[in-house]
């Protein structure tokens, strides 16, 4: 580590070399041929991060799975109120299918695994499906 010009040397500390140290020898004019000006460019490459892809997770509608449990799997595994839980699962009843979230791949995939396993421990047939948005 360099400090300053050590005692009774002036020049900053050189050690008696004659040529100041240069980081990269840049081309001499006329000596290797290329007509360079002796100019370098130094680029910085920065790695772009790329946004993960995301799944929609659904719920599909059956005849034989209680309007109130699905509005507990919607508070249960995806954090609803019980108003916004009642919205979907009347959307999921009108119209056959409902969207209960937006996920990256591995945590939708977890969703519907946990819904799913949820669902057959208490015997009901409700289908809980993810894909990409």
């Amino acid at each position: 580590m360099n400090l300053g010009p050590a005692p009774g040397n002036a020049a900053g500390g050189d050690h008696g070399s004659a040529e100041p140290v240069t980081a990269a020898k840049e081309p001499r004019k006329g000596g290797s041929g290329d007509g360079g000006a002796g100019t370098a460019v130094i680029t910085k490459t920065r790695t772009q991060t790329k946004r993960p892809n995301m799944y929609r997770v659904l719920l599909l509608n059956d005849d034989y799975t209680p309007m109130e449990f699905v509005v507990l799997v919607l508070q249960r595994f995806f954090n609803k109120s019980a108003d916004e839980a009642t919205r979907i699962m009347l959307h999921v009843h009108h119209h056959g299918v409902g969207e209960c979230g937006v996920f990256t791949y591995e945590i939708a995939e977890t969703k519907v695994t946990q819904v799913m396993d949820f669902a057959r421990k208490h015997q009901h047939p409700l289908q809980c499906i993810m894909e990409k948005k």
